[in-house]
């Protein structure tokens, strides 16, 4: 329990250091100052006329590079918890987690089986599946060619070359001498994206994994300034967000999230951003409850 006195320090501090957080005019708004939740619904209620819902929401939590299927957990914990007595059931996909480092095109064909067998195993009638929300934390969806960390560029490349990882070849856009050929551009191009009810993007500027620009699909400084490439990851772009945009039916979103993190060396390299995404149970809550959980009612 907290004194009265204790409690008024504490809130003098959060105070004061949310006006010192104003001072860097950042775009966007606070946790705090959110006048309504993305749900009203308390925890552990049960909402019955939910359970009449025909068919079930299929929520498909996908792990990135090096990962398994308990990356996401918090993720499933705090949409349930936020949306409890709904229709969801969770695939917390684990097929790929031996061989992360294998090329996206046999880790999505894996995937594609691993949901395929999973709704007929459980026989699911799914009324939304990952047509609903497209919810990214921290993707590379441009890759990380104008990643700005030399050290990180520097471990992923002996990275690359002791696994002889088709992923890693493809993200640094290494994968064919003709740029237009390469998986990332190819894959811009294709439909998909807009086929979604909502696209929601989440990056920070702490991240040195992967890049800023990359996670929220815009353009960069130094891209603009690359005369060799710059033009190519600007059609990358315009591929990937022109059908979102002239959708009707698709709403995009982008967050960015400014983490506190101790001075390690984890948080010198970038890996502590990167990984808070997954792992601070603050930033998860308070994501959902105060915006994300709209996303997937």
């Amino acid at each position: 329990m907290f004194s009265k006195d204790t409690f008024t320090i504490f809130c003098f501090s959060f105070l004061q250091a949310r006006e010192e957080l104003k001072q860097l005019k950042l775009p966007g708004f606070m946790y705090s100052e959110v006048p309504l939740l993305a749900s009203s619904v308390p925890y552990f209620s049960v909402e019955e006329e939910d359970r009449s819902e025909d068919g079930v929401h299929l929520i498909v939590c996908v792990h990135g590079l090096d990962g398994n299927s308990a990356d996401l957990r918090l993720v499933k914990t705090y949409i349930e918890l936020g949306l409890p007595g709904g229709r969801i059931d969770f695939l917390m996909s684990e097929r790929n987690q031996n061989d992360t480092f294998a090329d996206f095109d046999s880790m999505t064909d894996r995937l594609l089986d691993e949901i395929i067998q999973y709704i007929q195993i459980y026989s699911l009638t799914v009324s939304k599946i990952r047509l609903h929300t497209f919810l990214s934390l921290s993707g590379p969806h441009l890759g990380t060619l104008y990643n700005s960390s030399a050290l990180v560029n520097t471990g992923l490349w002996f990275m690359q070359k002791w696994k002889k990882s088709g992923s890693l070849l493809q993200l640094t856009c290494r994968d064919h001498s003709d740029p237009r050929q390469t998986f990332l551009y190819k894959l811009s191009k294709k439909a998909g994206l807009h086929y979604f009810k909502n696209v929601v993007l989440v990056g920070s500027l702490q991240d040195r994994y992967v890049p800023y620009h990359s996670a929220r699909i815009e353009m960069c400084k130094t891209a603009l300034k690359d005369k060799q490439s710059g033009q190519i990851y600007s059609e990358m772009i315009h591929n990937l967000l022109r059908p979102v945009l002239l959708s009707k039916d698709c709403n995009l979103v982008r967050y960015n999230v400014i983490n506190a993190l101790p001075n390690t060396a984890d948080s010198l390299i970038g890996r502590a951003a990167h990984i808070a995404v997954l792992d601070s149970e603050i930033f998860l809550e308070k994501f959902f409850l105060v915006a994300a959980l709209k996303y997937f009612q």
